[in-house]
């Protein structure tokens, strides 16, 4: 039996996309035919699909929405590696971006000129994006220049931008009430972080006061994954994101560590000074080092700029065009807020590339019969 299936690469990520009729409606069936198509159970992989890393085992389920204004809906998985799960609770803004290429692609979103507009709806937090694709010449493009930190690879232009972002999960940009605050942990010493909701939840660590410098490399960030998760695990409840005692995944809150600017090289070997960016950031993505930074991530650390004393405040330098400079593993992110008001922001807008890389059929053992392509 086989599914039919897109593999696109959006930012860093790659992501398998699928047509909502050619899978199960069921979410516990969907689990099980990714689970199996992907190999999840298997810590590489290798009878399946999936990339065997955080950024390369994704899929997301795509369909016309039914909402107005709204283009495209998508369900987000996160599928497991070397653990036959999958995670619904959270979003993936890189693919997003592919995501936004495919609607054009597949003709699901008509061309408008040389740039076309997609509005869509992440299914597993309600949250609204648009990404504007490059369609010069009133064309799909297959092929780009456009890059992104963390891969030398151009891709088609897509600006992704996330609408009224705060509080999407738990109802508010700080879900304690506190731009900072200690938090407890149970093995280690208190750790002042700030808690944000934007984009996804996000509890992000004040580096310095942690002993770090927020430009760790990844290795070391590797080493720190143990004490990072406890500073998870701690936060989860807190921000109301599972309920005391209870224990909590890994893929909410995302958590990082968060530092001032200093010199540092990428893991693609280039040399960033200091005065190249405005605050040094170094996230998880599930239990692994991320190799450059989640787009929603992106989007908390921007919103986070924004509020008086909080951990990103403190070492930010200041700006008045909006934009927001986070030094990753990988290079230089950029993103940019704007219709903020009452310090929350309307918008904000990450410069992303995508491209198609196959379309295929995927052969999945032990499922059902998924209806013909």
């Amino acid at each position: 039996m086989h599914i039919p299936a897109t593999l696109v690469r959006g930012g860093t990520s790659k992501c398998w996309l699928f047509h909502q009729v050619h899978v199960p409606a069921d979410r516990a069936e969907l689990a099980r035919m990714l689970v199996a198509a992907y190999g999840a159970a298997d810590p590489v992989e290798l009878d399946g699909v999936g990339g065997a890393t955080p950024t390369t085992s994704k899929a997301a389920i795509v369909s016309a929405s039914p909402e107005p204004g709204v283009d495209i809906d998508y369900l987000f998985a996160q599928v497991g590696i070397g653990d036959a799960t999958v995670e619904w609770t959270s979003n993936c803004g890189n693919c997003a971006t592919g995501v936004a290429l495919y609607a054009v692609a597949k003709g699901m979103v008509p061309i408008a000129g040389d740039r076309t507009r997609v509005v869509m709806r992440n299914s597993n937090t309600g949250a609204v994006l648009e990404g504007v694709v490059d369609t010069t010449g009133g064309v799909v493009q297959h092929f780009g220049r456009q890059t992104v930190p963390g891969t030398r690879a151009g891709g088609v232009a897509v600006d992704l931008t996330f609408r009224d972002p705060a509080g999407g999960t738990t109802g508010a940009l700080l879900p304690t009430g506190q731009a900072t605050q200690k938090l407890p942990l149970s093995d280690a010493d208190p750790v002042l972080v700030s808690m944000v909701d934007a984009g996804a939840p996000v509890v992000l660590v004040d580096s310095d006061g942690a002993g770090r410098s927020g430009s760790e490399s990844l290795d070391e960030v590797r080493a720190d994954v143990p004490w990072l998760r406890a500073v998870r695990h701690a936060a989860a409840p807190l921000m109301g994101l599972v309920e005391p005692g209870r224990a909590p995944g890994d893929a909410v809150p995302k958590v990082g560590l968060v530092g001032a600017p200093v010199p540092y090289t990428t893991t693609l070997g280039e040399q960033v000074a200091a005065e190249d960016y405005d605050v040094s950031v170094r996230m998880l993505s599930m239990n692994a080092p991320h190799p450059a930074i989640g787009l929603t991530s992106a989007v908390a650390l921007a919103a986070a700029g924004l509020v008086r004393d909080s951990v990103v405040h403190g070492v930010a330098a200041a700006r008045d065009d909006g934009w927001l400079r986070l030094g990753t593993p990988a290079g230089v992110v950029a993103v940019r807020c704007s219709d903020v008001r009452d310090g929350l922001p309307g918008r904000v807008t990450v410069r992303r590339a995508a491209r198609l890389l196959a379309d295929a059929r995927i052969y999945v053992p032990g499922t059902g019969e998924p209806q013909a392509a």
